[in-house]
């Protein structure tokens, strides 16, 4: 056990030495407070993990985390020409989509789970996490995309039949109010 710990402390030290404007702070402070880097990230991660345990605004937090961020770097992925990126988070969201259908049925089940939000977040994180088989490549590979296609005419008809029943009482609607008649 010991050494699938060291493994994740070694990958995340190595992460933490990457040049960018994070790890300057993390190596600010690394000097500052004479503590390696890796142990200051895991104490903040701790930190965090216990305030969305036992913390007011945990769903907030949840909530910035898995669709402020994700909508940040999709609004970049818009700007650049690259098609892979915006695959990416494409995924995501449809991934994302899926699992608040499930979570707003499921949402009982939050009062029962006293870190609901600490695993919900760590969820979308895992969702979005910048390697090839993150959460939503699996589900959406693994689960949506089959259970879509193989549903893909169904949920089509529903949808025009719907549409088109929207469309037949908005134009009554319009109706009535040209002429100024109503039943």
């Amino acid at each position: 056990m010991s050494a699938i710990v060291n493994g994740y402390l070694d990958r995340l030290d190595k992460k933490l030495h990457e040049k960018n404007k994070i790890n300057e702070y993390f190596e600010k402070a690394e000097k500052a407070i004479g503590v390696k880097r890796v142990y200051i990230a895991v104490g903040l991660m701790s930190l965090w993990a216990l305030y969305m345990i036992l913390g007011r605004g945990a769903q907030l937090i949840c909530n910035l985390v898995g669709v402020g961020y994700p909508a940040y770097v999709s609004m970049h992925a818009l700007e650049t020409s690259s098609k892979e990126d915006d695959t990416k988070w494409l995924t995501y969201w449809v991934t994302y989509a899926c699992f608040t259908i499930l979570d707003f049925f499921c949402d009982f089940i939050v009062s029962f789970i006293p870190f609901y939000w600490l695993l919900k977040c760590l969820f979308l994180i895992w969702c979005f996490v910048p390697v090839a088989n993150n959460g939503s490549n699996i589900l959406y590979n693994r689960i949506i995309r089959p259970l879509f296609l193989k549903n893909r005419k169904g949920i089509d008809d529903v949808l025009n039949k719907a549409a088109s029943g929207a469309a037949g009482l908005a134009k009554d609607a319009a109706g009535k109010l040209v002429t100024g008649k109503s039943e």
